[in-house]
């Protein structure tokens, strides 16, 4: 991997060269996972085994660590890459709308249901269908999933008729199903029959030897974006202040931080003063300077993620130095400073 003390800059925005020699880049189908961390090399093997498989996947890991990236690249390696992948949030759509999205509606089904709608199932018939945060999925459509799971079997809204669809399941989530499960907020029956092939996705602090080629392919993928930016390069003492941060937000914000920089950047090479991880966001080093007064959810956030910087993103000692529970330390990363 490229060294973060290299003398010479990260140059990268040019048709998307390699990040260095030593670097690796694991291709998936059509797509591809970047780094050669042991865990990155263990979820490409664990991609390839659940490629091979029409059986239910469930994808898991922290917001932000690829997860729906790591279901296309499943469907990519599978026997269903010709067919359709389709994809849902579960979390971002009312209930009422979430059912005929995903199971169609029959004409007249309901008040305003002039013409018939087959739905995101029908529509991914012989492919894949990605349920993204299963785990905010409302129970009544849990158990419609699940006759679904178990014999293929789906029922628009407002018809009396079933109709078979043969599609392959993924479901991912951030949440803790078997907690959700015992506030009987999630069925247990569906976590069996989604829980089959686990896919776990590591969280970018457990890999930060990726993070130069990560940085590389945000750089060279921002600089595409954004043609104008004279960014072409990141300074080696900016690599390092990438590859020293906790980032909770995980790749997701790791992406967000270059974009930034290089749409804001004045300069050729990419400084550690332009990686802000947002615009109000204090800098890395504690104590630090005020250019105005803070809010305290500012202070106690840029406090949490100072004290993980130091612990290597573990909350759990973090929590036990600033001596609140691990709960308090995820709220305040949660939470977003207004601006």
């Amino acid at each position: 991997m490229a060294s973060v003390e290299s003398a010479s800059p990260l140059r990268l925005c040019a048709n998307e060269p390699s990040p260095g020699p030593s670097s690796s880049i694991a291709y998936v189908g059509d797509l591809h996972l970047i780094g050669g961390a042991p865990l990155m090399l263990a979820l490409q093997e664990t991609i390839d085994c659940v490629a091979r498989s029409s059986a239910p996947a469930l994808v898991t890991g922290e917001t932000g660590v690829g997860k729906e990236f790591v279901a296309r690249a499943i469907h990519a390696r599978s026997t269903r890459s010709l067919r359709p992948f389709v994809a849902v949030n579960t979390s971002a759509i009312p209930e009422q709308l979430l059912e005929t999205e995903i199971f169609g509606h029959a004409r007249g089904g309901f008040t305003g249901a002039v013409n018939a709608r087959r739905g995101l199932l029908t529509e991914a018939d012989g492919g894949t269908m990605l349920l993204d945060e299963i785990g905010d999925m409302p129970l009544g459509l849990q158990a419609k999933l699940l006759r679904v799971l178990q014999f293929g079997d789906v029922r628009p809204v407002g018809s009396d008729r079933d109709h078979h669809v043969d599609v392959r399941i993924i479901a991912s989530t951030h949440r803790n199903l078997p907690a959700l499960i015992k506030e009987g907020r999630f069925r247990e029956d569906l976590y069996f029959r989604l829980d089959v092939l686990r896919v776990p996705v590591p969280p970018l602090r457990d890999r930060r030897e990726d993070i130069p080629s990560l940085a590389a392919h945000f750089l060279t993928q921002a600089c595409k974006r954004a043609p104008a930016s004279p960014v072409r390069t990141i300074r080696p003492a900016a690599l390092r202040v990438l590859t020293e941060r906790s980032w909770p937000g995980n790749v997701r914000e790791l992406a967000a931080c270059i974009e930034r920089a290089v749409v804001f950047g004045t300069d050729e090479t990419m400084a550690p003063s332009q990686l802000s991880v947002e615009g109000n966001e204090p800098p890395s080093t504690w104590p630090f300077s005020s250019q105005s007064p803070w809010t305290l959810l500012q202070v106690t956030r840029a406090y949490a993620q100072w004290t993980l910087a130091q612990t290597g993103g573990d909350k759990q000692r973090a929590a036990e130095i600033m001596g609140v529970d691990p709960s308090t330390v995820y709220r305040w990363l949660r939470k977003r400073p207004q601006a």
